[in-house]
């Protein structure tokens, strides 16, 4: 693999009043990128850049952005190596820094606020990233693509997560000027500064079973597309793109002497390449889960309500999506085993319909087995097709009631589930690569694909679908080590204690990782992810967690979707908006507004006159009344706030749901017929700049079918 097709690891960045320049400082003769201010124009020029007033080494160039009074160029300031996958080190993403190119900012409310959004968002958002590897892809997809490719040429787009913001970088490489139309040929010398992103999670560590080292790693890829939060993000696009879509990737590497952190600087590195085994080659062994949303038009509409109101259309409305969905996920993956989670009964019950049917409606034809118990009279439901004679008849639908299996702590229940999928993963294999010696860059010799993949979802695709999931990569992992000759048949990778309390805390770290980004807490059930055993400190810490998510969900999430869709470029800030009036300002009636504040207020009050010391011979009644009194208004406004629980909500002010928009105006209306504030609240217009604001916030960015 050619270097120059690899991104640059080191770059001086060079500020002038008039341009910032980016130039590689171990190459000299490489090409300088300048991007001019306050125009935004790019160019590559050979001559140092003139009048610098600054120089700063970065680690690369996450993106430029565009916001509502200026562009802005995103640096990587900050990483930290998280070990090395063949001699590759992955690093993660830690700070960032913003370059406006005004060089006096313009101060504005809105502007203001997007960009804490998007640093508050990169902050807490884990992305990672390699000069070398490229990471965004599975061993099997990066053994079957072109090497001689840019890096973010061979990215998997939907795990690109920066692509939105590169668009500039990409389109000036690609020869089109912005804003022209004009071609000016292709420019490869921008291919260096072009660093693909991962958002997800990664964990690379250096282990052993029965005294055979290797590298152990777990890589979960989230997917940018249809990206957000839990409550305003759920099923499925017109695209075909479903919501928290993950991909999940359990990795070995034997005979690897660079594994973990072993290597960085010195050990186990020789002129810096990486040393193998002498004598063996070194092998890639991995298996591939994902997980996703039910891909049908469904929704939750927060409402205050601890279970927000569940929304399903019907199934005819979404079957173009589904198949565009599940064309994909076969494309990519081959057979695709639908493992379904959610509850046979209760609020979720039209959620599994929906998905069983959807299902049925996409096979040709189906034979359908229900198996029961004494536990539930439908532990396990599969549709598969009769016979293989369409592109969908690769999908097979399996339901596992989970909730009622593993009721009463009996969590080994679960691997009634793992017995019903053996056939299929022993069919699907898992990929097994080797390199060539001395060949650490180049693609890995095939000797096993992996050729059908187990989706895996519950309503959340979170807690239920983390157990499963390592449950599933266990198993195949222990196959994995018997066939390398590691482990005897019989013997299982859960026999070594130290490997075991590795591999559990591994997909427990996992688990919080996916579930922070999508509920804003860790996942719920990690103590048997990381135990074995389900506990009652780990029932008490869940409910801690599902508080916590109740809170976030209501009244914190609306800016993190914001900042979701800003980076993604689901919304889209157009040249008008400089002028117009404050996006993210809050247009409810001040009385609305003001009720939660004259809550504080109460409850102030009270605890005020409750431990207030009265005189021995003062009259009790004054502070009995004032008491009485704030207690009323107190069981008033919280009354009030959950009777019209959407006004409160924090809904996102960029695309905000129509679901969204029209429960708000429902409860506006029903607020202006109370008979304490209803005469306080405008009755025409604001309700009206309330619906005009709403909509004007789903035409301009893309709309979310909810």
């Amino acid at each position: 693999m050619s270097s120059s097709t690899l991104p640059y690891r080191d770059i001086n960045l060079l500020v002038s009043p008039s341009h910032y320049a980016f130039r590689s400082a171990s190459s000299s003769s490489a090409p300088t990128l300048v991007v001019e201010r306050p125009t935004g124009d790019l160019r590559l020029e050979n001559a140092s850049a003139y009048g610098a007033k600054r120089v700063s080494s970065i680690a690369g160039i996450l993106g430029i952005i565009k916001l509502k009074l200026d562009k802005y160029i995103i640096v990587i300031s900050k990483t930290r190596p998280m070990g090395r996958l063949r001699g590759h080190m992955v690093y993660k993403v830690v700070a960032t820094e913003f370059l406006p190119l005004r060089e006096r900012p313009l101060h504005d409310p809105d502007e203001d606020a997007y960009l804490n959004l998007l640093k508050q968002f990169l902050r807490a958002g884990p992305m990672y990233f390699s000069y070398s590897l490229d990471i965004t892809n599975s061993f099997q997809r990066q053994s079957q693509s072109d090497p001689s490719l840019p890096l973010w040429k061979r990215a998997d787009d939907r795990f690109f997560w920066n692509r939105f913001i590169q668009t500039d970088l990409i389109d000036f490489r690609s020869g089109v000027s912005d804003g022209t139309g004009v071609r000016y040929g292709q420019l490869s010398d921008v291919d260096p500064f072009i660093l693909p992103v991962m958002f997800g999670m990664m964990n690379i560590t250096a282990t052993k079973v029965k005294s055979t080292p290797f590298t152990f790693a777990l890589i979960t890829r989230r997917s940018r597309h249809r990206a957000g939060t839990r409550y305003f993000s759920r099923g499925i696009d017109e695209q075909g793109h479903v919501s928290n879509y993950n991909e999940t990737e359990q990795v070995i590497i034997l005979n690897d002497s660079t594994g973990g952190m072993a290597g960085f600087g010195g050990a186990g590195m020789e002129n810096g390449k990486a040393k193998g085994h002498p004598g063996k080659d070194l092998q890639v062994l991995s298996f591939v889960q994902t997980r996703g949303s039910v891909p049908v038009y469904w929704a939750e509409v927060n409402n205050l309500h601890y279970t927000p109101r569940l929304q399903v259309r019907s199934i005819d409305a979404a079957l173009k999506a589904a198949r565009r969905h599940f064309s994909e996920q076969i494309h990519i993956y081959g057979d695709n085993y639908l493992v379904n989670l959610v509850n046979q009964k209760g609020r979720e019950e039209r959620v599994k319909k929906a998905y069983e049917q959807m299902v049925r409606t996409l096979v040709t034809s189906s034979t359908e087995k229900t198996d029961a118990d004494s536990i539930t009279s439908e532990k396990l439901h599969t549709v598969e097709p009769t016979r293989s004679s369409q592109e969908m008849d690769r999908l097979h639908y399996v339901y596992f009631d989970f909730h009622n299996e593993t009721k009463g702590l009996k969590w080994h229940r679960a691997e009634l589930l793992l017995n019903r999928l053996t056939d299929g993963l022993l069919r699907g294999q898992y990929f097994r690569g080797i390199e060539a010696p001395g060949n650490s860059s180049g693609p890995l010799d095939i000797r096993t694909l992996q050729t059908s993949v187990v989706r895996t979802n519950c309503m959340d695709c979170l807690d239920r679908t983390n157990v499963v999931q390592s449950m599933l990569a266990r198993w195949t992992l222990t196959r994995q080590l018997v066939d390398a000759g590691v482990l005897q048949p019989g013997e299982s990778a859960s026999d070594d204690p130290e490997f075991e309390f590795l591999f559990r805390n591994m997909w427990a770290d996992n688990a919080d990782v996916v579930s922070k980004s999508y509920s804003g807490t860790g996942a719920l059930k990690t103590d048997f992810t990381r135990t074995g055993e389900r506990t009652k400190a780990g029932i008490l810490k869940d409910g801690s967690n599902s508080l916590t998510r109740y809170i976030r969900n209501n009244f914190l999430d609306g800016p993190k979707q914001d900042a979701f869709d800003l980076f993604l470029g689901t919304y889209l800030l157009s040249d008008s908006a400089a002028g117009s009036s404050l996006l993210l300002a809050d247009r409810r009636p001040i009385i609305i507004q003001s009720i939660p504040y004259i809550l504080g207020a109460s409850i102030f009050m009270i605890v005020i006159a409750t431990f207030s010391r009265r005189l021995p011979d003062s009259a009790a009644w004054p502070l009995r009344l004032f008491l009485i009194i704030w207690l009323l208004v107190a069981v008033w406004c919280l009354r009030f706030i959950y009777a019209h629980g959407m006004l409160y909500v924090n809904w996102p002010k960029l695309n905000t749901p129509a679901a969204a928009t029209e429960g708000c105006l429902d409860a506006l209306s029903s607020a202006h017929n109370d008979k304490i504030i209803g005469p306080f609240i405008p009755a025409g217009r604001h309700q009206r700049g309330f619906s005009n604001a709403r909509v004007g916030y789903m035409e301009e960015g893309k709309k979310r079918i909810e």
